[in-house]
């Protein structure tokens, strides 16, 4: 009986370490796809969740508990390093990406994305769909690309601004937007859209997703995590989604 107790005390005792070991990443809604791969294949427990960096870096603010953070711009990554609550040993630019026009697969048709384009003529009363042009990181890019090329003001007006920039994928898969912004590794994700051109590099900030452990983090394998997420073994998995690994 002695023993029983002793063991059963020991189980208890040792279970909030196990807990520990699991790490929970907060990431930017655009990495799901390559990400959950990447998890996959990591082999020990990771929880991840998803939304715009936006809604994650508020959520972390208010105590969230997490343990790494993939933002989809430096913005956010930044406001949480201007509260101390980032690693700053930690921290890096992680991986690049795109903005593209999408449209319903079976209405697309290419598009010469330049300057003084009519895409209020190719909206033709339709939505343009991205994410919240004022605070989800792919609206943001999006929004600075229109007006660099000088189609903001005309389009303004017919923008959805969506919570996420897959919610802004989906207006278009679904049919209920004609065209959309979003990034070109979501738009590989989703077979019912096609990209039908390409926003010059030139008209917006380079799209860089920094990545760090957070101060708060009570994971021991959040730097073996953060280690392996970029390593040559991980970088196959960000690649296919169209994502490049920056060195």
């Amino acid at each position: 009986m002695t023993v029983l107790v002793v063991s059963l005390s020991l189980a208890v005792l040792a279970a909030p370490a196990a807990a520990d070991e699991k790490v929970t990443v907060f990431a930017a809604a655009s990495m799901k796809n390559a990400l959950d791969a990447a998890n996959k294949a990591y082999g020990k427990p990771v929880t991840a969740s998803y939304a715009a960096s936006s809604a994650l870096a508020k959520q972390i603010e208010s105590g969230a508990p997490a343990d790494v953070f993939v933002s989809a711009d430096l913005d956010w990554m930044n406001y949480l390093s201007g509260k101390a609550l980032v690693k700053e040993d930690t921290k890096s630019n992680w991986l690049g990406n795109q903005i593209v026009l999408v449209a319903p697969k079976e209405n697309a048709a290419p598009v010469d994305i330049i300057r003084g384009l009519d895409l209020a003529r190719l909206l033709n009363g339709g939505k343009l769909a991205m994410g919240e042009p004022n605070s989800v990181p792919a609206g943001k890019y999006a929004k600075s690309a229109l007006e660099k090329l000088g189609i903001w003001s005309s389009v303004e007006k017919s923008v959805a601004g969506a919570e996420s920039v897959r919610a802004a994928l989906a207006l278009v898969s679904r049919g209920e937007a004609p065209y959309g912004i979003v990034y070109a590794t979501d738009a590989a994700a989703d077979p019912g859209v096609a990209v039908v051109g390409t926003f010059p590099a030139d008209s917006h900030a380079p799209i860089i997703y920094p990545i760090a452990i957070l101060s708060d983090s009570k994971s021991p394998d959040a730097a073996g995590y953060l280690d392996y997420l970029k390593s040559a073994k991980a970088a196959p998995f960000f690649e296919k989604e169209g994502f490049t690994v920056l060195k």
